[in-house]
């Protein structure tokens, strides 16, 4: 435990005599391009990284609709096979959805 942190405080000396030391401009110009430069990376116009996670967001919020309509679709295929095959499921749907009739048949629409 000693050991780390006396490695600790030797990395802490070492980076105040680079910003104190001879070199001191150079390490600051430096410090600054590299400010300014992640601060654009983060936060400028265009292409930004809050920008890459929005649109990561957007892009498995679609994909979860996509999955969604998927689903949806294969239920109506479904259904139009069954339609297809089976006269009675026929019937009642034209008789439910677009108030189908016999001829001679009495019907009620309740809405």
């Amino acid at each position: 435990m000693s050991d780390r942190f006396s490695n600790n405080m030797e990395i802490r000396d070492k980076i105040r005599g680079f910003y104190r030391g001879e070199n001191r401009r150079t390490a600051w110009f430096i410090t600054m391009v590299m400010i300014v430069f992640i601060g654009s990376w983060l936060f400028g116009s265009g292409n930004t990284l809050i920008l890459w996670v929005k649109q990561g967001r957007e892009l498995k919020r679609q994909e979860r609709q996509i999955e969604e309509y998927r689903r949806q679709i294969e239920a109506m295929d479904g259904s139009i096979d069954q339609r297809e095959t089976d006269l009675d499921t026929l019937e009642k749907f034209a008789r439910e959805q677009y108030k189908f009739a016999v001829p001679g048949e009495d019907v009620y629409i309740i809405e």
